[in-house]
């Protein structure tokens, strides 16, 4: 009884240990974060077993350009709330990028979203910017042009 616990239990509870310290030290060290701006495209709540929030963001750097895909994981459902109310609008969302997770029941994705908020400028280029409607409508209103003089009544050249 004494060997099977020294040759089969012990080595069972050791590699569970690794396994189980592996997993929490995948989930709580990020690889990297950072923020990205764009359109959500596509947002769903997927999965077999494990359900997760999974999304798409459309990254647009100019009008006209090719339009590069953004694929992202959201665990927080009060920030896939947040991402779901924000459709449609220009959003920023801040991410981290998690590493050697081993199964698609932590995300589809290697990058998980914890935050998102609305951005109000749309960025063209370099120094131009095209602010979004919330913002040109608070604009003040355009000043009139100066009244022309009616014809005949200046001097003639």
């Amino acid at each position: 009884m004494r060997s099977l616990f020294k040759y089969v239990v012990l080595p069972l509870l050791v590699l569970a240990a690794l396994v189980a310290a592996w997993l929490w030290l995948a989930w709580q060290w990020s690889y990297s974060s950072g923020e990205r701006a764009g359109w959500v495209q596509q947002f769903s709540k997927r999965g077999w077993l494990c359900k997760t929030w999974e999304g798409e963001l459309a990254l647009v750097s100019l009008p006209g350009s090719t339009t590069e895909k953004f694929f992202f994981t959201v665990h927080d459902d009060a920030v896939a709330a947040r991402i779901a109310r924000l459709m449609g609008k220009r959003v920023s969302l801040h991410f981290e990028e998690k590493v050697g997770l081993p199964t698609s029941c932590f995300g589809e994705t290697r990058y998980f979203v914890t935050g998102a908020t609305e951005a109000e400028d749309i960025p063209l280029g370099p120094g131009v910017v095209l602010p979004s409607p919330s913002a040109s409508a608070s604009a003040a209103p355009p000043v009139p042009a100066p009244a022309l003089a009616p014809a005949g009544s200046g001097p003639t050249p």
